[in-house]
């Protein structure tokens, strides 16, 4: 069996050796590099390794948000996480026992981590058993959206939350809707909602998220129902549900 496997690392040095030791190995072959976190999502989903080798700190998207980040339909390759000596890191793997590397590289521990990696690979039990460490692992890493990865078509565009006008649920499909576009991304508006909390977003209905920074105009219906007008090319208008407009003025003292 040949091992199909993406090297993710920011440093070209730190991937060029990587790539060297690698190549002594028959059993590996690679498929591609990424040199920062979205050119590593792409071709994670796009080239569909067996195994990434994932650098924890990169530009754009850190190791921890590229993994939370595939979509749900596309494999995770098995991960070895490359680190240079991260203490969060660190104490993380060693606790769960998750397959990771230091920098720099020694090649009796790279050899170490692929025949693990080969085995696990080819074990369904033991594969899923991995899994669900990585899982623990990344549910426990630190919170962090300053970023959101958004899709549209093929591609992944890395927005501010502050440019979201507002996020809704569309044939159970999240998207995120801009000045001029809308993009779908791959969360859950609860999630998205916890992790933007303190950003100034809003929750007006169970289907919907809100910038309140977005907002052109709000109409007070009769029945004392709320709709919102967002500042979008469209003027888009979000109803308020009547649980959360008791919320919403709280948030906006004077409604």
């Amino acid at each position: 069996m040949q091992i199909r496997a993406l090297l993710a690392d920011d440093e070209p040095a730190a991937r060029a050796r990587l790539r060297r030791l690698l190549d002594r190995d028959s059993s590996i072959h690679i498929v591609g590099e990424a040199e920062n976190g979205v050119e590593a999502l792409q071709g994670i989903e796009q080239l569909r390794p067996d195994l990434l080798f994932l650098d924890v700190e990169m530009p754009g998207l850190n190791g921890f948000e590229v993994l939370k980040s595939i979509s749900a339909d596309k494999p995770r390759p098995f991960t070895i996480f490359i680190t240079g000596f991260h203490e969060y890191a660190m104490e993380a793997f060693r606790e769960r026992a998750i397959a990771y590397l230091l920098k720099p590289i020694e090649e009796e521990d790279l050899r170490e981590m692929v025949e693990r990696a080969a085995v696990l690979i080819q074990n369904a039990s033991s594969r899923r058993a991995e899994d669900e460490k990585v899982n623990r692992l990344l549910g426990n890493a630190p919170p962090s959206m300053q970023q959101i990865v958004a899709r549209k078509a093929n591609r992944i565009f890395l927005m501010n939350p502050a440019d979201a006008v507002y996020f809704f649920m569309d044939s159970g499909i999240l998207r995120m809707r801009v000045e001029n576009d809308t993009y779908w991304v791959n969360y859950q508006i609860g999630e998205l909602e916890e992790a933007l909390e303190g950003r100034g977003f809003f929750r007006a209905h169970r289907a919907s998220l809100v910038n309140l920074a977005r907002i052109k105009e709000l109409r007070l219906d009769p029945g004392s129902s709320i709709v919102l007008v967002m500042n979008d090319a469209k003027n888009s208008e979000i109803e308020v549900s009547e649980r959360q407009a008791r919320a919403l003025r709280a948030r906006i003292p004077g409604l």
